[in-house]
Protein backbone atom coordinates (compact mmCIF):
# COMPACT_ATOMS: atom_id res chain seq x y z
CA UNK A 1 0.00 0.00 0.00
CA UNK A 2 1.34 3.59 -0.92
CA UNK A 3 0.25 7.05 -0.22
CA UNK A 4 -3.23 7.58 -2.07
CA UNK A 5 -3.81 10.27 -4.41
CA UNK A 6 -5.69 12.95 -2.11
CA UNK A 7 -2.42 12.59 0.23
CA UNK A 8 -0.16 13.09 -2.61
CA UNK A 9 -1.74 16.02 -3.47
CA UNK A 10 -2.26 17.69 -0.64
CA UNK A 11 1.37 16.78 0.25
CA UNK A 12 2.21 19.02 -3.29
CA UNK A 13 -0.04 21.69 -2.24
CA UNK A 14 1.84 21.84 0.92
CA UNK A 15 5.38 21.53 -0.05
CA UNK A 16 4.69 24.58 -2.67
CA UNK A 17 3.25 27.25 -0.35
CA UNK A 18 6.06 26.19 2.25
CA UNK A 19 8.44 26.88 -0.40
CA UNK A 20 6.50 30.38 -1.56
CA UNK A 21 7.05 31.22 2.25
CA UNK A 22 10.97 30.44 1.81
CA UNK A 23 10.71 27.13 4.03
CA UNK A 24 14.13 25.01 4.07
CA UNK A 25 14.99 21.78 3.67
CA UNK A 26 11.27 20.72 2.10
CA UNK A 27 11.08 16.74 2.14
CA UNK A 28 8.37 14.67 2.18
CA UNK A 29 8.23 10.81 2.93
CA UNK A 30 4.93 8.22 2.18
CA UNK A 31 4.69 6.57 5.87
CA UNK A 32 1.56 4.85 4.67
CA UNK A 33 3.46 1.16 5.11
CA UNK A 34 4.57 2.05 8.70
CA UNK A 35 1.58 3.94 10.06
CA UNK A 36 -2.47 3.39 9.84
CA UNK A 37 -3.15 7.08 11.11
CA UNK A 38 -1.51 8.86 8.42
CA UNK A 39 -0.23 8.30 4.73
CA UNK A 40 2.61 11.01 4.20
CA UNK A 41 4.47 13.32 5.98
CA UNK A 42 6.11 17.00 5.34
CA UNK A 43 9.21 18.26 7.03
CA UNK A 44 10.00 21.77 6.41
CA UNK A 45 12.04 24.30 8.15
CA UNK A 46 12.30 27.98 8.94
CA UNK A 47 15.28 29.81 10.85
CA UNK A 48 12.96 32.18 12.87
CA UNK A 49 9.55 31.98 15.20
CA UNK A 50 8.37 34.35 12.67
CA UNK A 51 9.27 32.72 9.49
CA UNK A 52 7.51 29.34 11.13
CA UNK A 53 3.99 30.81 11.55
CA UNK A 54 4.42 32.11 8.14
CA UNK A 55 4.73 28.80 6.55
CA UNK A 56 2.06 27.57 8.72
CA UNK A 57 -0.61 30.42 7.39
CA UNK A 58 0.48 29.60 4.17
CA UNK A 59 -0.01 26.33 3.95
CA UNK A 60 -3.39 26.47 5.96
CA UNK A 61 -4.58 28.67 3.78
CA UNK A 62 -3.79 26.57 0.35
CA UNK A 63 -4.48 23.60 1.90
CA UNK A 64 -8.13 25.22 3.11
CA UNK A 65 -7.96 26.25 -1.23
CA UNK A 66 -8.28 22.51 -2.39
CA UNK A 67 -10.94 21.85 0.58
CA UNK A 68 -8.60 20.04 3.49
CA UNK A 69 -8.74 21.36 7.20
CA UNK A 70 -6.66 20.74 9.98
CA UNK A 71 -7.68 17.58 12.40
CA UNK A 72 -5.52 19.17 14.77
CA UNK A 73 -2.77 21.65 14.90
CA UNK A 74 0.10 21.02 17.95
CA UNK A 75 2.53 24.04 19.07
CA UNK A 76 1.56 27.06 17.01
CA UNK A 77 1.92 29.22 20.11
CA UNK A 78 5.67 28.56 20.43
CA UNK A 79 6.12 28.95 16.60
CA UNK A 80 9.14 26.55 17.45
CA UNK A 81 7.59 22.86 15.75
CA UNK A 82 4.05 23.51 14.32
CA UNK A 83 2.57 19.73 13.50
CA UNK A 84 -0.76 20.32 11.50
CA UNK A 85 -2.67 17.36 11.06
CA UNK A 86 -4.87 16.77 8.22
CA UNK A 87 -5.39 13.30 8.77
CA UNK A 88 -4.14 12.05 5.11
CA UNK A 89 -0.88 14.06 5.71
CA UNK A 90 0.92 15.19 9.00
CA UNK A 91 3.18 18.45 8.30
CA UNK A 92 6.21 19.31 10.91
CA UNK A 93 6.76 23.10 10.71
CA UNK A 94 10.12 23.64 12.38
CA UNK A 95 12.68 26.30 13.60
CA UNK A 96 16.09 24.95 12.14
CA UNK A 97 17.10 24.75 15.59
CA UNK A 98 14.83 21.58 16.40
CA UNK A 99 15.13 20.37 13.16
CA UNK A 100 18.50 19.60 13.62
CA UNK A 101 18.08 17.97 17.57
CA UNK A 102 15.09 15.81 16.56
CA UNK A 103 16.38 14.74 13.17
CA UNK A 104 12.94 13.47 11.75
CA UNK A 105 14.49 12.19 8.19
CA UNK A 106 16.68 9.97 10.54
CA UNK A 107 13.43 8.59 12.01
CA UNK A 108 12.00 7.67 8.48
CA UNK A 109 14.91 7.16 6.29
CA UNK A 110 13.65 4.13 5.33
CA UNK A 111 10.55 5.24 4.04
CA UNK A 112 10.06 6.24 0.25
CA UNK A 113 10.89 10.19 -0.34
CA UNK A 114 7.91 11.46 -2.49
CA UNK A 115 8.62 13.56 -5.31
CA UNK A 116 8.07 17.14 -5.07
CA UNK A 117 7.24 19.93 -8.13
CA UNK A 118 9.98 21.31 -9.74
CA UNK A 119 8.68 24.41 -8.27
CA UNK A 120 9.54 24.18 -4.44
CA UNK A 121 12.71 25.33 -4.39
CA UNK A 122 13.29 25.15 -0.21
CA UNK A 123 13.78 28.52 -0.06
CA UNK A 124 16.72 28.99 -2.21
CA UNK A 125 15.04 30.88 -4.88
CA UNK A 126 14.44 29.71 -8.23
CA UNK A 127 17.01 26.77 -9.81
Amino acid sequence: MSATDRALELVRSAAQAASDKLADNIVAFDVSEQLVITDAFLLCSAPNDRQVKAVVDEIEDRLREVGAKPVRREGEREGRWVLIDYADIVVHIQHEEERTFYALERLWRDCPLIPLPDTVTSGRGPR
